[in-house]
């Protein structure tokens, strides 16, 4: 697998020793830099990705491609509020309902 900017991906114990146990990461990747490396390994830019889907620190990394496995997509960022509508007067209400006798709009 050739990482591609856009790419989320798990960066953990097989693709760098650096990411072995707890120090796993989602990783969205930004760019490819086109440096010299040894075969079969490669240098990505991008950020750490945390559990809520936010980017939380923009990294370059030096990584096995063969250890490289798409991350699965986290969960939203930021819940979203349906839009709010502002209220419509109804067709079959009379005009003037609802008002404040001796008042006018």
């Amino acid at each position: 697998m050739r990482p591609a900017p856009g790419d989320l991906l798990t960066v953990d114990g097989h693709a760098s020793v650096q990411f072995t146990g707890d120090r796993a990461v989602t990783f969205r990747v930004v760019s490819v830099p086109d440096l010299p490396t040894y075969h079969g390994w490669i240098w990505l830019a991008g950020y750490v990705i945390d559990q809520r889907g936010l980017a939380t620190a923009r990294r370059e990394i030096y990584v096995q491609l063969a250890g490289l496995r798409p991350a699965a997509p986290a969960t939203a960022a930021v819940p979203r509020r349906p839009p709010s509508r502002p209220a419509q007067r109804s067709a079959s209400t009379p005009s003037g309902v609802g008002q404040v006798p001796g008042r006018r709009r």
